[in-house]
């Protein structure tokens, strides 16, 4: 599967395509959510799938780890989970020649793609165990750093609706997720074809069309799409504008947002809206890219004050409204 062919615009399209058709076999609508977990992927970050039971959020995980030639590991989160269940833990073990030691007993962690299943069921400091796999790309053992395999990345699921038993993420690890992407219920048709893929005989399944190497270039190349300095000023002042003690911040923001966004977020966007220019045919990111990503990248990014949490204002809604705001150029 792996090639020595250099990575053009050209290829990643067609690398990007044949993912998304494979994966297409297997899962019904949510083409946008595919698009997105992909992009997260090639943009070296994590993302959020957020949905409420049976729309199909793990089995879009499963179904993209399918499509890649790489190892795959599902963690249930539970209340009862601890730390070291997924990042392993040092073993005493006997050996004939050198005697009793320490061996390191790898979790979960150490594969490619993690799927964190239910996420917001495991208490706060299990949920911080994946802390620093998913910003360094490395965990941390009795005092001993291990490096992780790359690519690396983490892909969580959470639902929105059942609160009791669970535990919202911190806004630190909700930050170290480049996007949260929601899986919508399907519409009459899309429930239609799911029925008919999954009561017959056959059960579709994505096959490997996409390996580590390829990834790994497909990610350089990204990194080498060119952003014109007007363009990064605006994903700066989308980032800014949902601060409400900036300067020039819009009033919804200072009316219902405590906490804006993080500078990663803005390194989101402009790596996001890179993806999305070389999937266009263009090798220059515009402000259309940017903007196309702000309610993914900032939906999770941006905290309600205590007036937007008591009149249930809409995230989404607050962040469209703060974009239109900011003006192109």
């Amino acid at each position: 599967m792996a090639t020595t062919e250099p990575m053009t615009p050209e290829r990643f399209r067609e690398r990007f395509s044949a993912v998304e058709e494979e994966i297409g076999k297997v899962i019904v609508g949510n083409r946008d959510v595919v698009r997105g977990v992909l992009t997260a992927i090639l943009a070296d970050g994590n993302v959020l799938l957020e949905g409420v039971p049976g729309v199909g959020k793990t089995q879009i995980v499963k179904a993209v780890g399918d499509a890649l030639h790489l190892s795959f590991a599902r963690i249930q989160f539970t209340p009862d989970l601890m730390p070291a269940d997924i990042t392993g833990t040092q073993m005493v073990v006997e050996d004939e020649v050198k005697g009793r030691g320490f061996r390191l007993h790898k979790g979960p962690v150490f594969h490619h793609v993690v799927l964190a299943d239910e996420i917001n069921r495991a208490t706060p400091k299990t949920q911080s165990a994946l802390l620093e796999a998913m910003q360094e790309r490395q965990v941390t053992i009795v005092g001993q750093t291990h490096a992780l395999p790359a690519p690396f990345f983490v892909v969580a699921t959470q639902n929105p609706l059942e609160m009791e038993g669970t535990y919202p993420l911190p806004e630190a690890q909700l930050d170290r997720f480049i996007m949260k992407l929601r899986v919508e219920f399907p519409d009459l048709p899309q429930l239609r074809a799911i029925l008919d893929r999954t009561t017959t005989r056959l059960k579709p399944h994505a096959d490997a069309v996409l390996d580590g190497e390829t990834i790994l270039a497909m990610r350089r190349l990204v990194r080498e799409v060119p952003v014109a300095p007007v363009v990064l000023d605006h994903a700066i002042r989308l980032v800014l504008a949902t601060h409400p003690q900036a300067e020039g911040s819009p009033a919804i923001a200072r009316k219902y947002v405590r906490y804006g966004a993080s500078p990663r977020g803005a390194q989101a966007l402009v790596l996001c809206a890179k993806i999305r220019a070389l999937l266009e045919g263009r090798f220059n990111a515009s402000t259309d890219d940017v903007r196309a990503h702000a309610i993914a990248v900032l939906r999770h990014r941006v905290i309600l004050n205590f007036e937007g949490e008591a009149e249930g204002v809409d995230l989404d809604r607050l962040v469209s409204d703060i974009v239109a705001t900011v003006r192109e150029g």
